[in-house]
């Protein structure tokens, strides 16, 4: 069973709705998500996790653990979700909590990860899913698709391109993970 950590539009999280995992429930830390009424038009239970609306990160994030444990989350897939998780999330999923990035690790790491590789002249983006640690995209890379550089490509060319081998990516390894 799959919960699912989102931030933005959402279209990671459709691509494991359309492929048919078990998604059982989608969290998010802005209301008003794309993503959230994507989870909604499928069935999914939803919750809003907002920095705002606790004492502090780390009561958010028991917050949020407890309540996708409570829907019977087994493995977490951040797909989009924009925050650092903090111990008190990580702990209550051990070596259960994955990411997809949209370039090669540990090479470009963070939140702009394909404006530093066009502004390093690197050949190639990626699609590149890993396990979550406590760093900024530091945990163990799990299964990675190298998405070339195009000439004359800009920032949104290349997201079109990652976006389209994330897509393809993150099912094949979540539905991997879930059979284990």
């Amino acid at each position: 069973m799959i919960g699912v950590l989102v931030s933005g539009e959402g279209s990671n999280l459709q691509a494991l709705l359309d492929a048919a995992l078990p998604v059982v429930a989608v969290a998010s830390n802005q209301p008003g998500a794309r993503a959230l009424e994507r989870a909604e038009a499928a069935g999914v239970a939803t919750g809003v996790f907002a920095v705002g609306d606790f004492e502090d990160r780390d009561a958010r994030d028991a917050a949020m653990a407890d309540w996708l444990e409570s829907r019977g989350a087994e493995l977490v897939v951040c797909a989009g979700y924009m925050q650092l998780l903090r111990p008190a999330f990580l702990e209550r999923f051990p070596g259960r909590v994955v990411n997809i990035h949209p370039a090669p690790l540990p090479d470009f790491p963070g939140a702009h990860p394909l404006e530093d590789v066009l502004a390093a002249g690197a050949p190639a983006a990626a699609a590149t899913v890993h396990y979550v640690d406590e760093g900024v995209d530091t945990g163990p890379v799990i299964e990675s698709e190298p998405v070339p550089v195009l000439a004359g490509d800009t920032v949104e060319t290349l997201r079109e391109r990652v976006h389209a081998a994330e897509h393809r990516l993150l099912p094949k390894v979540v539905r991997a993970l879930c059979a284990r």
